[in-house]
């Protein structure tokens, strides 16, 4: 397969609401970054998050194996250091391949759950 997507990617908008209505992992409310490798070689990825108030935490590093997809929760990120919730907060993704980038959110805090995805910002 040709090579798919970037190399580096950012998502400005980053929020980990602080409480959800339900207790199972389905129901509580998250970040995601997903990311698709659909080369041949595995993707060595790392993740920068960027604060209004704060120096910068990560890189969070995740390995996406080959022609895969991963869906990483912000919320499960906790070395070099836990994401706060209820914090704004932007992320730079790279990788030493080309990757395809994707944000989702579930903001469970109210019984009418919402639901964001859009496509992060590629690099050229």
């Amino acid at each position: 397969m040709n090579e798919v997507g970037r190399r580096v990617w950012a998502i400005a908008e980053g929020y980990i609401p602080p409480v959800s209505t339900g207790e199972s992992r389905e129901l509580t409310s998250h970040e995601t970054v997903c990311i698709l490798n659909a080369g041949e070689e595995p993707a060595h990825v790392e993740i920068m998050i960027f604060f209004a108030d704060r120096p910068p935490a990560g890189p969070y590093k995740v390995e996406v194996t080959p022609e895969r997809t991963c869906h990483v929760r912000f919320n499960d990120l906790k070395e070099p250091a836990p994401i706060p919730p209820n914090t704004d907060f932007s992320s730079v993704i790279s990788s030493d391949v080309p990757i395809v980038v994707q944000h989702t959110r579930l903001d469970s805090r109210q019984a009418a759950l919402a639901l964001l995805s859009t496509m992060a910002f590629p690099v050229a």
